[in-house]
């Protein structure tokens, strides 16, 4: 990463929203004008091989506004990959990472940026009132619950995919070169100097939220087997219990056909307790797979992004 040349970078993943950048790029340049900082930052609009005409819209903006920097991915890595990209680009000595779909406002950049300046390091918001649908409220919390014992998360604190982070953490959060990039995991692997800033949740702008519930598990088990390895504790400790539950279960039949003798085999119990010792070994065995196959392809150099194509000259430094 070169050092900040600006005092700000916005990171924005796109993927399907043609219709919704120019008014995004509205939005945030008036609030950066009230900022006096339209001279001091960049855009950069990370198009993460949308199936739409945004990586037009992106070059068109980008020959419009002098703050807006465009990247092309040669194919869909993902949000958080894509973002990484866009990590690796940005020179501000605060950098801000906010969807493309306007449920972020743009009025509480200067809240995220005091925060920052007052001296943490990161600085995430919560929502006051979240406009997405009852399953993706349900799976939110299932996914905070669970990033508490995976990451040692704090309570309270909502993994928001809008943030604002300082320059050094980005500058650790960019080392990871793994193919599985998750942004919250690294964030929380490099500091826990951490604020919260509440903001109102506004609706989409136009069309639906990209992520589905394949996604989300996804996203899910990135976080799970690639920065904990509490599962596999899980697993070992499930194995230790259900072996002492069938030493006690022998022990037991033992006991009972020395005691009553005319009693007749149990086929029901037996087919039941092998089913339950198979059904565990084979989810330890898919987890170990899982550890595995990501192993597997980080040493195979599996890339996190690539990139296609640039709105500006690679050699590029301001």
């Amino acid at each position: 990463m070169s050092p900040p040349k600006i005092s700000l970078s916005i990171v924005v993943p796109v993927y399907r929203s043609e219709i919704i950048l120019p008014l995004l790029i509205e939005k945030l340049q008036k609030k950066l004008n009230e900022l006096q900082l339209l001279d001091d930052f960049e855009l950069i609009l990370v198009n993460d091989s949308s199936p739409d005409h945004s990586w037009k819209v992106i070059c068109d903006l980008a020959a419009k506004y002098p703050f807006v920097r465009g990247l092309s991915l040669r194919r869909n890595f993902g949000q958080h990959n894509a973002t990484m990209a866009g990590l690796h680009q940005a020179r501000g000595k605060i950098i801000v990472v906010m969807d493309d779909d306007l449920q972020h406002p743009p009025d509480a950049i200067d809240l995220m940026i005091a925060a920052i300046e007052s001296g943490y390091d990161v600085c995430y918001t919560k929502y006051t009132n979240r406009q997405h649908a009852v399953w993706k409220k349900l799976g939110s919390a299932f996914n905070d619950w669970v990033a508490r014992y995976l990451l040692d998360k704090p309570r309270g604190l909502y993994l928001s995919s809008f943030k604002a982070m300082s320059a050094e953490v980005v500058a650790e959060i960019i080392k990871y070169d793994g193919p599985y990039a998750y942004i919250d995991g690294l964030i929380l692997d490099v500091t826990r100097n951490i604020d919260v800033v509440s903001i109102n949740h506004r609706a989409r702008h136009s069309g639906e939220g990209n992520y589905n519930l394949r996604r989300s598990v996804s996203l899910w088990l990135k976080m799970a087997t690639s920065f904990s390895i509490l599962p596999l504790r899980l697993a070992s400790y499930a194995g230790f219990l259900i072996s002492v539950f069938s030493l006690i279960m022998i022990a037991y039949v033992v006991i009972q056909k020395f005691l009553h003798p005319e009693i007749p085999a149990g086929w029901a119990s037996l087919i039941a307790t092998i089913l339950l010792i198979g059904g565990i070994q084979t989810l330890s065995i898919g987890m170990l797979g899982e550890y595995l196959g990501r192993t597997y392809l980080k040493l195979n150099h599996k890339p996190q992004f690539v990139i296609a194509s640039r709105t500006w000259n690679a050699h590029e430094q301001g």
